[in-house]
């Protein structure tokens, strides 16, 4: 089933790939932001110094403003790529129905093929945005929050090296019931 809905991309590669950078960049620009605050909070107000208060008060805004911005351009591709998906998806399923024979006619109601047309494809986009978004948001995030971790105490980042195995089996275990 993933490899033929993995056809429907054609034609929605580039805002598919360009949702992932900017999801990247995004969780950069948000693994920064608490890195920048302790800058601010050490060397500005801890100090009481104005200049570096203001130096790296407007650093976190503009790496916020960036956060915003590279946000609301994932959003937009996801939202292209994913209806754009669904389009192909939508069109695939309605070439499918023509070549029913008459038992599937039959056998399939007219509401039915509806709503599978419909709801079902609008359920599956959903789910391709939450995906191409979602996907590289997680691991990146893990990935970036670790090197930020170890870049700022190299010993108490060890923890992820305890709490990874024990939130990596507890996920094997909830997936695995639900």
């Amino acid at each position: 089933m993933f490899t033929e809905l993995r056809k429907q991309i054609v034609g929605y590669r580039r805002p598919t790939i360009l949702t992932m950078v900017f999801v990247t960049l995004e969780v950069i620009m948000d693994v920064i932001i608490p890195f920048l605050m302790a800058f601010l909070i050490d060397r500005g107000i801890d100090a009481g110094n104005f200049h570096e208060i203001l130096k790296w008060g407007l650093a976190l805004l503009l790496c916020a403003s960036i956060a915003l911005l590279f946000g609301v351009l994932s959003g937009h591709f996801a939202a292209r790529a994913s209806t754009g998906f669904a389009k192909n998806v939508r069109k695939k399923l309605y070439h499918h129905t023509q070549d029913f024979s008459f038992a599937n006619i039959d056998k399939f109601s007219t509401s039915s093929l509806v709503t599978r047309l419909t709801t079902d494809v609008t359920n599956v986009q959903r789910a391709y945005q939450m995906l191409i978004r979602i996907a590289v948001r997680s691991p990146g995030m893990l990935v970036f929050a670790f090197f930020m971790a170890v870049s700022i105490n190299k010993t108490l980042s060890l923890v992820y090296l305890v709490a990874l195995p024990l939130l990596g089996v507890g996920l094997f275990f909830l997936i695995r019931a639900a």
